[in-house]
C-alpha cells in the first residue's frame, strides 16, 4: 500500500474497510500462562492495551512480566469492527497490532507494565517500527479509564525527557482512552510460544525508565 518515502497516513473513516460483526474465536487459555484471554478476569485483575509494532514480540514481552495474569494480541485504535489481519496490515481499518495486558495488582502494578512498554520498543518512529512500517505498526497505550490515561502521560512526558537527553526525537505514542479491542485470529495468539524461531522486529531505544514513571 505504501511506497517509496512517502509516510503512511490514518485511513479517514469514510474510507475504512467495513468489517464484520463476527468475533475472531481465541483459546480458551493462554498457552503459556494457561489463564483465561477473554473476560471476565479476577476481581483483583487491572487492564491496558497498548501497541509496540509487531506484536507476537511485544506479546512475548508481557508474558514474561511478573504478576501479569494473560495476554491476547488484537486490533485497537481504528475503524473496522473485527478485522482480519490481512484488512489490518492493508492500513484499510485505521487499527494498530496491539496486546491485551492483565496483571493481578496484588502482585504488580501500572508502573511495571508502562515500564516494559517503553523500554522494549521505540516510541519516537510515527507509523513505523523499525523495518516494520505502516499505520499497524504506530506506538499507542489505550486506558481503561481516567486514571490510567493520567498516569501514561505523565509516563511519557518523563520517559520523554530521558529520551530527549539521549537524543531522540520526541514520543509519537497515541494515549488515549480505549475503545474496542478485537482479538487477533487465534494463531497469532502466543504465536512466538507456536513459532520459536519466528519473526520478533521489537527493539528498544536502550533508554532505562525511572521507579515511578507513571506518578502512581
Amino acid at each position: 500500500m505504501f511506497f517509496g518515502s512517502r509516510t503512511p497516513e490514518m485511513v479517514v473513516p469514510d474510507a475504512a474497510l467495513p468489517g464484520r460483526e463476527t468475533t475472531m474465536a481465541v483459546a480458551p487459555a493462554h498457552l503459556v500462562l494457561g489463564t483465561p484471554m477473554t473476560p471476565p478476569f479476577p476481581e483483583t485483575c487491572d487492564s491496558i492495551v497498548v501497541g509496540m509494532g509487531c506484536f507476537w514480540g511485544a506479546e512475548r514481552k508481557f508474558w514474561q512480566l511478573p504478576g501479569v495474569y494473560t495476554t491476547a494480541v488484537g486490533y485497537a485504535g481504528g475503524y473496522t469492527p473485527n478485522p482480519t489481519y490481512e484488512e489490518a496490515c492493508s492500513g484499510l481499518t485505521g487499527h494498530t497490532e496491539v496486546v491485551l495486558v492483565v496483571w493481578d495488582r496484588t502482585q504488580t502494578d501500572l508502573d511495571a507494565v508502562l515500564r516494559c512498554f517503553w523500554e522494549n520498543h521505540d516510541p519516537t518512529q510515527g507509523m513505523r517500527q523499525g523495518n516494520d512500517i505502516g499505520t499497524q505498526y504506530r506506538s499507542a497505550i489505550y486506558c481503561t479509564d481516567d486514571a490510567q490515561l493520567n498516569a501514561a502521560q505523565a509516563s511519557a512526558l518523563r520517559f520523554g525527557e530521558m529520551l530527549a537527553d539521549a537524543k531522540f526525537d520526541p514520543i509519537t505514542t497515541d494515549i488515549e482512552l480505549a475503545g474496542p479491542f478485537f482479538y487477533a485470529e487465534d494463531y497469532h495468539q502466543q504465536y512466538l510460544a507456536k513459532n520459536p524461531n519466528g519473526y520478533c522486529g521489537l527493539g528498544g531505544t536502550g533508554v532505562t525508565c525511572p521507579v515511578g514513571i507513571s506518578g502512581v
